[in-house]
């Protein structure tokens, strides 16, 4: 009887213990440590600014505020989710170049502030800029001007106003504003979570406009303005790139409408300046 007992005990216990393995289909067994550091091979290069900074444990710890992430639809659906978050993320702070060593896409991650920023203050009463604070390009997505880090910060419950610099010392809190940005539409734009994963559904107009599901129209959310509209525009194509090579190491298939040459713009603000400061919400 002792005997079964300890073998039942070891089957419940030891069983769920068994090297910390986790669920096949959950984002950390989709993106294991070791995936994680053969994508962003590069991050911690002396020669990145950001070394040090992006861990695997951040990414993963922040993720679990945004249960929706690298879970939502089929396998191949997750694993597109999560290339195409890192692909996008890794141009806004690739430190790659043509001739990098492993190719300018291994290169992602190199940086976590903006370099050369100006104040990013726009006049507002639900988000005032706190004197003395600058709100420019920091973390995964360079979360730019006062009203971002206003709303992100409302979303993630970080009072990132008076705290702007937290986006780039805290890794957890520089990758949840990245996943807030991914998570979060703002119309007439969809969520780049919902394009990428098939639940957005376009409308008319979209449809008219080019603009349909894909890691493209990612790419027009983000920064449609400037890249989407035109013949190989070369930082879309950098942003394609990155979701390539992410594809491969998770072996999935790259899906539809991998670009935004033949979408129109959802839309344009004026005040939006050139990389890397391009990932901006607005209020409406």
């Amino acid at each position: 009887m002792w005997v079964v007992l300890c073998v039942m005990v070891w089957f419940i216990v030891g069983s769920q213990c068994n090297g910390g393995a986790p669920p096949a289909g959950s984002l950390s067994g989709i993106i294991t440590g070791d995936i994680f550091n053969e994508m962003l091979k590069h991050r911690n290069d002396s020669a990145c600014p950001a070394r040090g900074f992006y861990s695997y444990d951040a990414f993963i710890q922040a993720a679990e505020s945004f249960p929706a992430f690298g879970a939502t639809g089929d396998i191949a659906t997750r694993k597109r989710e999560i290339a195409a978050f890192f692909g996008q993320t890794s141009h806004e702070t690739t430190g790659g170049w043509n001739s990098a060593p492993d190719g300018p896409y291994a290169w992602g991650y190199c940086f976590k502030n903006e370099e050369n920023p100006s104040d990013y203050c726009s006049p507002s009463s639900q988000y005032p800029c706190t004197p003395g604070k600058k709100y420019y390009g920091r973390g995964p997505f360079q979360l730019s001007w006062n009203f971002n880090y206003g709303q992100s910060g409302e979303a993630i419950g970080v009072d990132l106003l008076n705290k702007p610099d937290l986006v780039a010392s805290d890794a957890v809190i520089s990758f949840k504003t990245a996943l807030w940005f991914w998570m979060t539409a703002q119309s007439p734009k969809p969520s780049c979570h919902d394009a990428i994963t098939g639940r957005w559904t376009p409308s008319s107009a979209d449809t008219a406009a080019g603009r349909l599901p894909g890691y493209g129209a990612t790419t027009n959310i983000i920064n449609g303005g400037l890249e989407c509209g035109r013949s190989q525009d070369s930082r879309a194509g950098d942003r394609v790139g990155f979701y390539k090579r992410y594809c491969d190491i998770l072996g999935v298939e790259y899906g539809s409408n991998l670009d935004c040459d033949s979408q129109r713009p959802f839309g344009f603000s004026p005040s939006v300046n050139d990389e890397p400061a391009v990932c901006l919400l607005y209020p409406s």
